[in-house]
């Protein structure tokens, strides 16, 4: 593969990655039936504020990259496209997909987001454009603490959890389906989506500790 055609994929991995992100968490949203921890936050804050839900995870998303300089991580274009498209991606969504009340629709709803979540995270991450800014923030905190990024994980994910639960986002056996099969299911397509090296060798996708942030297992 040549390094035009070769960089030409890795980008349309990226934004189709960021793009089918936001899409599979309005997919969750619609369902009603538990949101992914970030999105319980965003959710929430966007009750508080009016604002609509994608609004809220592209201020979350820029506010949570400011966190990365006391940290001294830097982004690359995949965490800056991570913070605008995904939400964008997300109310787009919203608007075009009818709101579900049966829970004959609800149910094939959450499955269909988090498989699409599962395809979403595969194809950025395989990418290899940078991780987004929550993930960061939990490797930064790894690297500054020297705590493990399982524990900086889970701390991060209970409070974002927690206040966004507190301010009326949506906790449910989609929180708890979406927590055990995110992992198996973004290591599976991390492998569907590597992108061979620019001389034609095949590559193989092995998560670094920005990606274990978010694979958890």
């Amino acid at each position: 593969m040549s390094a035009k055609r070769h960089l030409g994929r890795r980008l349309l991995q990226l934004y189709t990655g960021l793009a089918l992100y936001g899409a599979s968490s309005a997919l969750l949203v619609e369902a009603g039936l538990g949101l992914e921890p970030w999105n319980v936050l965003h959710q929430g804050l966007a009750e508080l504020t009016g604002l609509t839900i994608g609004v809220v995870s592209i201020i979350v998303g820029a506010a949570v990259l400011l966190l990365w300089i006391p940290l001294r991580q830097r982004p690359g274009l995949g965490t800056v496209s991570n913070v605008f498209v995904v939400g964008i991606a997300m109310d787009a969504t919203l608007a075009l997909v009818p709101e579900a009340h049966s829970m004959a629709v609800r149910i094939p709803l959450l499955a269909a987001g988090i498989v699409l979540n599962g395809v979403a995270t595969g194809l950025y991450i395989a990418a290899r454009f940078g991780p987004g800014p929550r993930d960061g923030l939990m490797t930064g905190l790894h690297r500054r603490t020297g705590r493990s990024i399982r524990l900086m994980r889970t701390a991060v994910e209970v409070a974002v959890v927690a206040t966004g639960f507190a301010l009326g986002g949506t906790i449910g056996i989609g929180t708890v389906l979406y927590a055990v099969s995110i992992g198996p299911l973004a290591q599976l397509f991390l492998r569907a989506f590597a992108v061979p090296t620019a001389s034609g060798g095949s590559t193989v996708v092995a998560a670094g500790p920005s990606e274990r942030a978010i694979l958890p297992g």
